[in-house]
């Protein structure tokens, strides 16, 4: 590496102003009967997004979106979606490398508060608490990009 690609790395810089939730939204549309003890487990399908959006020149506001639904049987025993926001100032970070540093490094920096959200959720609406495995945002970055391409 040269000189030149040194100094502009050191002005390199990624910071997170503010977070905070967008929307959220929790419901228990089946209660108290969804609540009752059964032997047959949940099927819960959990879906994810993330959304960027330029604010002004390094400014950006990253937003994740964490969607959960539970079932059991065909009745449904909760609904949870979660839109947990920061704005981010990037300073120093070339074109290419802008869109990954969006979609997959801001977003794992909101994910453990947003999970914190839905499992404080489910816990408030009766129900366990719904711990999310983490989240490869890489890969969800590489299957985006290539449904995008298609």
């Amino acid at each position: 590496m040269g000189a030149k690609e040194n100094q502009q790395e050191d002005n390199r810089s990624i910071n997170i102003l503010v977070q905070y939730v967008k929307d959220v939204s929790f419901e228990n549309p089946n209660a108290p009967m969804s609540l009752q003890p059964s032997e047959v487990k949940p099927n819960i399908n959990v879906s994810v997004d993330v959304l960027a959006k330029k604010l002004s020149d390094n400014q950006f506001e990253v937003e994740l979106k964490i969607g959960a639904q539970a079932k059991r049987d065909e009745e449904i025993m909760f609904i949870s979606e979660v839109s947990y926001a920061g704005i981010f100032r990037l300073e120093g970070i070339p074109d290419n490398e802008l869109q990954p540093v969006l979609l997959i490094f801001c977003p794992a920096i909101l994910f453990p508060f947003s999970r914190r959200i839905v499992a404080d959720l489910t816990r408030d609406g009766g129900f366990p608490p719904l711990l999310l495995d983490p989240i490869d945002f890489g890969k969800l970055y590489q299957q985006k990009s290539e449904s995008q391409k298609k």
